[in-house]
């Protein structure tokens, strides 16, 4: 799996590209465990590039989306989700729980 970070004005957009598992959701947890320590609670996940994603994938953007959400001090939307890993997160639920957008560019704008 590959992470890259960028900083934008209004939020941050996280990229990741391959397979999220229990091997590589602590990669992706640190990323974005940096943003939140640097008080960016307004995060894109740009998901375009991801293969698969696991329940320990699923539940780094849970804890992420939570810490965000608290005090209501911002949101971790999606960004740019392969089918594969929409239908995987619909069926866990979390089509209710997360906000997604068709690009990151949308995503982004939503925090305007």
């Amino acid at each position: 799996m590959e992470v890259s970070t960028k900083r934008m004005k209004n939020c941050s957009v996280i990229e990741v590209s391959g397979r999220i598992d229990s091997a590589t959701a602590p990669q992706l947890a640190g990323a974005l465990k940096a943003l939140t320590d640097d008080g960016i609670f307004k995060i894109v996940l740009d998901m375009n590039g991801v293969e698969f994603t696991s329940s320990a994938g699923m539940r780094v953007m849970i804890d992420v989306q939570k810490k965000c959400n608290q005090f209501g001090r911002g949101d971790l939307v999606l960004a740019a989700v392969p089918q594969r890993v929409m239908e995987a997160l619909e069926l866990g639920g979390f089509d209710m729980i997360f906000r997604f957008f068709d690009t990151p560019v949308e995503a982004v704008g939503s925090f305007v």
